[in-house]
């Protein structure tokens, strides 16, 4: 347990503890989803480029992981790799297969979106090591954000197919969006103490930001669905395929130092 754990009461540490685990695994899922696009992008410059954008979101769920070490004492590469995948905590939007260019953009840039709006926040967090560590993210969550803008404006006001495969990819994905802003266990709590910004606050934010934009690149925006009622426990098929191939070597030999 964290140093100087007894100056926060039991409840908020549960509620800041699934917190980061959540945010860990949903940059994990992404960036696992992300680096199956490697070799098989549609021009070697993006194959470099998005690459790098999945190691970055996997990077970023380590730094996640390494708070959430703190306060439970479970290693980072324990968690990842031994965990089974009913224990994972991701939205359902990150596990979803990778589907064509067009879907990964989409949802890649409503992901982005939402994390410059969050990041913006948690970097005034009251909880020294989460601003420390959105501060360290944001940089590198601008550059995603920047390119997957430019591919979503590139792919909409394309050619009559490209548009055709992006509104069909953000018909598909804007429900899934909407979980992230579904508030983990106990997280009022974290807003009460200034830990984390409010998801409503969030919601309005990232609206506000991806609606003007996609109807500038002649998207149609679905209207919203009713609240999402299924939790982070619950999780399409997809995901038990996708814990099993990223665990598959690490649990040949488990006793293994990587």
């Amino acid at each position: 347990m964290r140093n100087g754990a007894g100056t926060m009461n039991e409840a908020l540490q549960q509620a800041l503890i699934d917190k980061l685990l959540a945010m860990a695994d949903d940059e994990l899922i992404l960036g696992h989803r992300n680096s199956e696009w490697t070799g098989h992008a549609p021009i070697l410059e993006e194959d470099i480029a998005f690459a790098n954008i999945a190691q970055d979101e996997i990077g970023h769920a380590a730094l996640w992981l390494n708070l959430y070490q703190e306060w439970t004492g479970n290693e980072p590469d324990q968690v990842v790799f031994f965990r089974d995948p009913a224990a994972f905590r991701n939205i359902r939007l990150v596990e979803l297969p990778r589907g064509d260019w067009a879907f990964t953009m989409t949802r890649q840039y409503l992901f982005d979106v939402f994390e410059l709006v969050r990041l913006a926040q948690l970097t005034n967090s009251t909880y020294q090591p989460l601003a420390e560590v959105a501060a360290k993210v944001r940089p590198e969550e601008l550059y995603h954000y920047r390119h997957t803008h430019t591919w979503v404006k590139r792919l909409g006001l394309g050619t009559a197919e490209s548009n055709q495969r992006m509104q069909a990819a953000l018909n598909e994905l804007w429900p899934y969006a909407q979980q992230l802003f579904q508030p983990t266990p106990g997280e009022h709590l974290l807003v009460e103490a200034g830990y984390v910004p409010d998801p409503a606050g969030l919601h309005t934010a990232w609206t506000e930001t991806v609606a003007p934009f996609l109807r500038q690149c002649d998207l149609v925006v679905p209207d919203s669905p009713a609240a999402e009622q299924d939790g982070r426990d619950v999780h399409t098929p997809h995901l038990e395929q996708l814990v099993n191939e990223l665990q598959e070597v690490a649990r040949l030999d488990p006793q293994a130092q990587w």
